[in-house]
């Protein structure tokens, strides 16, 4: 990755750093969903988690959060749908709108991917001082909180 940036930007190492380190979380976020059975894309887990979060929601919000055109995810919940992961229902606020929910065994699967997913960050924490795990929660939250900020600024536009 190219350290060098230009000099009017202080923030430039700082991103470049939080970039690398971003990659060990994301390796041991991955890590635990190459157990998945069935076996399931990045993409796929992405549209199950949001739509656990967000029940009801419909496939263009889906495809907006997961930044695939709308075809392109209806055939992905097509597939979830035939694995018997997710069900397409009337929608809340339009009978010509159709939601996403999960179905009991997509439950299932998302409870035991993220029981897999805390023990490994509790793992890593473990071998970590108790200062910098707070530090790094606290890191966390902040960019966390400045992200979805960016993300509903970009909704709005």
């Amino acid at each position: 990755m190219d350290r060098a940036g230009p000099p009017e930007d202080p923030l430039h190492d700082q991103a470049v750093q939080m970039a690398e380190a971003a990659e060990t979380v994301v390796a041991a976020w991955d890590q635990a969903s190459h157990t998945t059975s069935p076996r399931l894309s990045a993409l796929q887990l992405e549209a199950l988690l949001i739509t656990r979060r967000k029940p009801g929601i419909n496939l263009t919000r889906l495809a907006r959060e997961v930044g695939a055109t709308p075809p392109a995810v209806s055939r992905l919940c097509d597939r979830l749908e035939a694995a018997g992961l997710l069900r397409r229902e009337p929608g809340r606020s339009s009978r010509r709108e159709i939601g996403l929910a999960l179905t009991a065994a997509g439950n299932e699967l998302m409870d035991a991917l993220l029981a897999r997913r805390h023990a490994r960050f509790r793992d890593v924490l473990s071998r970590m001082p108790s200062a910098e795990r707070a530090d790094l929660l606290n890191g966390l939250l902040a960019f966390s909180t400045a992200a979805q900020l960016t993300e509903t600024d970009q909704v709005r536009d």
